[in-house]
């Protein structure tokens, strides 16, 4: 299994992707809800075939290896649990959360995320 950090962007990539199904995503859908020029995304897209997270055939859509799906999944867990944490433990707005979650989720080691998680069911079940 590969634990190599990926940055930002890259994970951001990897997280739309797999929102918009994990297969046969088509570049512009990735353009538009990420807001960049289909350039940049051809880029990402290029260095996430290079580390073998993703497949994309000429002129193709794009689709995650099973790699990618392992990344994608763990950086959207992460997201929507510090969402949560933010939410329901904090009672930070849903609006902020989202986009802090989304700062967060890139620095955190699947530790630190696992033991947030771990206190948030532990606070929940004690409420």
């Amino acid at each position: 299994m590969n634990n190599k950090k990926y940055s930002e962007s890259l994970e951001n990539y990897l997280e739309t992707i797999c929102l918009f199904g994990g297969d046969n995503v088509k570049s512009i859908d990735l353009a538009n809800h990420l807001k960049v020029s289909r350039a940049s995304v051809n880029k990402a897209v290029n260095t996430l075939i290079d580390e073998g997270l993703v497949e994309k055939e000429l002129y193709g859509n794009i689709s995650l290896t099973e790699e990618g799906k392992r990344i994608s999944k763990n950086v959207l867990w992460k997201h929507n649990m510090l969402k949560e944490f933010l939410i329901d433990i904090l009672g930070i707005n849903e609006e902020l959360a989202t986009k802090e979650a989304c700062c967060i989720e890139h620095v955190i080691s699947d530790d630190t995320a696992k033991k947030i998680e771990n206190l948030m069911i532990k606070i929940k079940t004690e409420e």
